[in-house]
């Protein structure tokens, strides 16, 4: 089976700048339950290198022992419940908008017949929480899987979430492109054997994207261009199916014309 057969997205950072919501829900918890901790963007922006909120939560508390901290380590599910709890609400008063060409390529897609997934570190409750402030009901009618980083004992950047993502699709690697922001996701789908479309966020435009088949400032728009950053699509405007068809044809046949001898130089 040959050709592009469906497209795979992470959620915070790459629907939408979600990540901020995510910090100022994470602040109101530590309000709620009477610690004295506050993440600024410049901490946080270290903290996101650890993937998943229990994770990040822990990481936090070991690594900077803040007040209260080891008491809170037996806590930490009650804490992120309520995190997310606060996020979801956050969400659905509209504090976090799809990115440019986010709306427009997942229609696209569903109208070519493509299948969608979600391969995302945070929970399905909180992505879904996002799809239904951003396209109603619609948006979660659209997904043929969406895998949450609660189901995978390994988050990113190991390979596992976007492993069960390809096995819920029933497809292999080749057929299926994912988009990402971060260099943990981008590690993690490389790990596999996915070509990755990296669209950096706020918190991830310093990160190092050597390896991604495209680096694009976003997915783009009739009236907002993206800006080509490396990689596939420096003569395009926007991310479109034929687009994707198109970049992933050229790749093969440069693919096809430095494998010597039927020994590839990649």
């Amino acid at each position: 089976m040959r050709g592009l057969k469906a497209l795979i997205f992470d959620v915070d950072g790459t629907l939408a700048e979600t990540e901020e919501v995510h910090r100022a829900a994470f602040n109101e918890a530590f309000k709620a339950f009477d610690l004295p901790w506050v993440w600024d963007q410049g901490l946080y922006r270290e903290l996101l290198l650890v993937s998943g909120g229990r994770e990040r939560l822990q990481h936090y508390i070991e690594t900077y022992d803040p007040p209260r901290g080891r008491e809170m380590l037996g806590r930490i599910g009650d804490l992120h419940k309520f995190k997310t709890q606060r996020f979801a609400r956050l969400i659905d008063d509209r504090r976090a908008r799809f990115r440019p060409g986010v709306e427009r390529l997942l229609d696209e897609a569903r109208a070519r017949g493509l299948k969608l997934a979600l391969a995302a570190t945070t929970s399905v409750p909180n992505a879904e929480a996002l799809l239904l402030a951003n396209m109603d009901t619609r948006g979660l009618d659209m997904f043929s899987a969406i895998v949450g980083g609660d189901e995978i004992t390994n988050r990113k950047p190991a390979p596992d979430i976007y492993l069960l993502a390809l096995e819920r699709l029933g497809l292999p690697a080749r057929n299926c492109v994912v988009f990402e922001d971060s260099v943990n996701g981008l590690k993690s789908a490389l790990a596999a054997g996915l070509r990755v479309v990296v669209t950096p966020s706020v918190y991830t435009a310093r990160q190092d994207f050597t390896g991604a088949f495209s680096v694009l400032s976003h997915l783009g728009d009739p009236f907002d261009p993206y800006e080509h950053l490396a990689g596939a699509g420096e003569q395009d405007r926007m991310v479109s199916v034929n687009a994707l068809r198109r970049w992933i044809d050229d790749d093969d046949d440069m693919r096809s014309l430095l494998t010597i001898g039927g020994r590839s130089l990649f």
